[in-house]
């Protein structure tokens, strides 16, 4: 009886066990299927709040905040504080010459506690010295000033630098998504065309066991079914292997199961090349930085000749107390509160330095300024290669907005122009009228007008980020 029981309750528990493991695996698998929809604004906010290349940008910007916001402390002084506590080896002819001259200050101070000229240490406390410090120096030269402006300028070109950054990841990431749009309306369409092939084929397969084809006609249509499997399984990983990537990029975990809720749609825009040049040209993202790099580049000249010609006021105090007592070195701790028994050695200065060197030629300092001199030179060389880039680049987009838009117009009519021949192909085919070849043609004909309508539609919006983004401008956001 009791092996009964014990038999029961083994199987009542590798049940439960069993029905717990199916339920984990249930909800697993529910938890890895599901499907987050993302439209194109969402990608592109939670790139903006998780991308990892836009987050090591807010590091490199902030980086440059802080410096500009902090350029002002060259203007600090340098403070130090010591304390030294020091044994001599042995007596020195020149402390007895020390020690009356610090008696003599002693008794110009109206002090009594005057220290015993030695020509010897007459005990190990004599041997031992305390000394403190506490010292300030500052400096100025108005080349700090042109650093101040420098950092100033390197912020602000790099707050450039990060909007460039920003707009164009947003511009990636937007031509990926409708990239991805244009992967999924191809595999639609191959999709569209292997069930069509299942479906001739099962109709051969129908026909041909009644006597109404032959067999060799049955085999094609079978051939034309399993030919076009691989390239749908093809166009299944490919697309997978975007989504990865998009994933990826956009800063969400890889393998992330995803919906596009948009489609390619392109908002239309009216533009002329010339219009444009001549009210956005100076918007240029990559212009605007190099402008800063110049202006950096010139405060640089400035501090340079600053550095070469001005002089540098040095300022220094120093206080330092030294211990006098009588008593050595050991005890100075039940005297440290008597002023008596502390000399002051400290002084103040005020210097005009200027560096003779930096004024050569051929000194480090005027090397620098060739250099930067050479830097501006090249930034203008840019600027005008950019300026003159920016008119190819508009031309050839509105060009490319043009002829996408016409070859829309025209696909548009060649699908419903295909679409009607390729229904009329079709019935004539099931009718027998016409052979499969002339319906696999039509079929082709109706798949490359819809792709080829698609990808001028991708063509468009892509061309007109394109533009957007060479312009730093938003064109549609009136539409």
């Amino acid at each position: 009886m009791k092996k009964i029981v014990s038999l029961i309750l083994i199987a009542f528990t590798a049940v439960t066990f069993t029905f717990a493991q199916e339920n984990s695996k249930s909800e697993s698998k529910e938890e890895k299927s599901e499907v987050i929809k993302l439209s194109i604004e969402d990608a592109v906010s939670y790139a903006l709040s998780h991308s990892r290349t836009l987050k090591s940008n807010d590091i490199d910007l902030e980086i440059k905040k802080r410096a500009s916001s902090n350029s002002w402390n060259v203007f600090l002084p340098n403070v130090q504080a010591s304390g030294t506590m020091s044994r001599a080896n042995e007596y020195s002819p020149s402390n007895s010459g020390t020690l009356q001259a610090i008696n003599g200050a002693l008794a110009m101070n109206g002090m009594k506690n005057f220290l015993p000229v030695k020509d010897g240490y007459d005990k190990e406390e004599d041997r031992w010295s305390t000394v403190g410090t506490v010292s300030a120096s500052w400096n100025f030269t108005p080349a700090y000033i042109a650093q101040i402006k420098i950092a100033k300028a390197q912020y602000e070109a790099g707050k450039i630098s990060w909007e460039q950054s920003q707009r164009e990841t947003i511009t990636n990431i937007k031509k990926m998504y409708y990239g991805l749009l244009l992967q999924q309306e191809s595999l639609k369409i191959q999709k569209t065309s292997l069930e069509n092939a299942r479906q001739r084929m099962i109709q051969a397969q129908t026909n041909f066991r009644n006597g109404a084809i032959p067999e060799i006609q049955y085999l094609q249509t079978q051939v034309n079914y399993e030919n076009a499997k691989p390239d749908v399984d093809s166009a299944e990983q490919s697309l997978a292997q975007q989504i990865d990537l998009f994933t990826f990029m956009i800063g969400m975990p890889v393998g992330t199961n995803i919906e596009l809720t948009d489609s390619i749609e392109p908002v239309y825009v009216d533009v002329s090349a010339d219009d444009l040049l001549a009210k956005y040209s100076d918007n240029d993202l990559q212009i605007q930085n190099l402008e800063k790099n110049k202006l950096a580049a010139k405060l640089g000249i400035t501090a340079a000749d600053f550095s070469t010609w001005l002089p540098t006021l040095a300022l220094s105090y120093s206080y330092q107390p030294v211990y006098i007592g009588s008593e050595g070195a050991w005890h100075f701790s039940k005297d440290i509160g008597d002023g008596e028994k502390w000399y002051d050695s400290g002084s103040f200065s005020a210097t005009l330095v200027w560096n003779l060197t930096n004024m050569l030629p051929w000194s480090s300092n005027r090397q620098k300024v060739k250099d930067y001199k050479q830097q501006l030179a090249q930034l203008d060389l840019s600027i005008e290669t950019l300026k003159e880039n920016q008119k190819v680049q508009v031309r050839k987009a509105v060009d490319t907005l043009t002829q996408a838009k016409e070859q829309i117009d025209v696909m548009g009519r060649n699908v419903t122009l295909a679409q009607r021949a390729y229904d009329m192909t079709a019935r004539s085919y099931r009718n027998g009228t016409t052979e499969l070849l002339d319906l696999r043609d039509a079929e082709a004909s109706l798949n490359q007008a819809k792709l080829g309508q698609i990808n001028q539609k991708f063509q468009y919006i892509s061309a007109l980020m394109d533009l957007e983004n060479t312009l730093n401008v938003s064109l549609t956001e009136s539409k």
